[in-house]
């Protein structure tokens, strides 16, 4: 989708992200509570989503001008001043295009008119301009940006290495070797070992390796 506007100027949404990684945000409304803390700490988590070459967007179904207010808010919010610069564009989807486009509308959640406010929606998508992962929640309840970073770490990881991440994976625990690697292909690959649980099947599909 072209000539999208947003709150640091127009720009279509491929070219927010060009050759790295992003994440969308898709938010329900201006100026409600849930959203301005989320965003407040989406901003004050700018630098790590920036270590990861993660380029963050925003979306709301208010206008520019909405977003050029609700913004100063945001800043108020994290302590800042208001005038402080976002450090993501917020996309104004007024017409709501986007959000039909992609199924962000949550039909439980309207706006005054009655008409459909946009769910909480994460997109991560990778260099390739694919869908990696995307989570959905409800208008009620906020997003952990605690673990969107995980996910972008384990999705960051897998995509170089030949492993899968656990359940709690935090980066620095230990990796699953993939199924499909015979076991000598995978000795070659991971020389810190593959440590092997026995289990009661006698199956060995439990394998494990240090971080690659």
């Amino acid at each position: 989708m072209k000539g999208l506007g947003c709150h640091k100027g127009s720009s279509s949404l491929a070219s927010l992200c060009v050759s790295r990684w992003g994440v969308l945000f898709s938010h329900p409304k201006d100026y409600t509570p849930v959203c301005t803390t989320e965003l407040g700490r989406a901003a004050r988590l700018a630098g790590e989503f920036q270590k990861r070459n993660v380029k963050m967007i925003a979306l709301s179904i208010d206008s520019v001008e909405d977003h050029l207010g609700w913004s100063k808010d945001i800043n108020s919010y994290n302590g800042e001043p208001a005038s402080t610069t976002l450090p993501f564009p917020i996309i104004a989807d007024d017409k709501r295009e986007l959000a039909i486009q992609l199924g962000m509308l949550d039909p439980d959640e309207r706006d005054k008119d009655g008409i459909p406010l946009t769910a909480r929606c994460v997109f991560i998508v990778g260099p390739d301009k694919r869908l990696k992962l995307s989570i959905l929640y409800p208008a009620t309840t906020g997003r952990n940006f605690d673990e969107i970073l995980r996910v972008i770490d384990s999705l960051q990881l897998t995509a170089q290495k030949r492993v899968a991440t656990p359940v709690d994976w935090k980066p620095g625990d230990r990796c699953m070797v993939l199924p499909n690697i015979p076991e000598e292909e995978a000795k070659a690959l991971f020389p810190d070992g593959v440590f092997t649980k026995d289990l009661p099947s006698g199956k060995k599909y439990l394998r494990y390796t240090p971080q690659p």
